[in-house]
C-alpha cells in the first residue's frame, strides 16, 4: 500500500439547484461533486502539488475502447512524448479496493498500455509497475521527473 499525504487545497465548490459541483482545473469545467469525484479531485491535486505533474500532461476521464465497449479511465498521465505513462482508477471512499478493482485497471491497460497502474479510494492506494517480469507492486508513486 502507498501512503498518500494529500495537500491542502482550496477547492472551488458551488451549489446549483440542490446539487454540488466542483471545478476541475484539469478539464477546466464544473463537474458534479460525487464521492468518487471528490477522491479524483484530491488525487489530481496530489499529482500536481506533491508529485509535480504539469496539468497539460494529465487527462481526466479519458475514453478508451475495450473491444466493443467504451470505458473511461479516471486519470491518465502522459509523458513529454505524449505517450501514456500512468493510469489511476479512483473509487469512492466507501468502496473497498478488491481484486475486481485491480482487474478493472488491468483491462484498461490492455487498451491503453502504461508503465504504472494506480488504484485508490482516497483512504487506500495501491500501485503497480509493469516490468519484464510482469506486474510488480510499488511503494511510491513516481514523480514527474522520475
Amino acid at each position: 500500500m502507498i501512503k498518500i499525504e494529500y495537500p491542502s487545497y482550496q477547492y472551488r465548490i458551488r451549489n446549483e439547484n440542490g446539487r454540488d459541483f466542483i471545478f476541475d482545473i484539469v478539464r477546466k469545467q464544473w463537474v458534479t461533486l460525487t464521492p468518487e469525484e471528490w477522491v479524483r479531485q484530491n488525487f489530481i491535486q496530489y499529482l500536481l502539488l506533491q508529485k509535480g505533474y504539469p496539468p497539460a500532461l494529465i487527462a481526466v476521464e479519458k475514453e478508451i475502447k475495450l473491444g466493443e465497449l467504451t470505458k473511461r479511465c479516471d486519470i491518465v498521465i502522459y509523458n513529454t512524448s505524449a505517450l501514456p505513462e500512468l493510469i489511476v482508477e479512483c473509487k469512492a471512499m466507501e468502496v473497498e479496493i478488491t481484486t475486481k478493482t485491480i482487474d478493472q485497471i488491468l483491462r484498461y491497460n490492455i487498451s491503453l498500455p502504461v508503465r504504472y497502474l494506480i488504484v485508490t479510494n482516497g483512504a487506500y492506494c495501491f500501485g503497480y509497475k509493469r516490468t519484464e517480469k510482469g506486474i510488480q507492486p510499488i511503494s511510491e508513486i513516481p514523480g514527474y521527473k522520475s
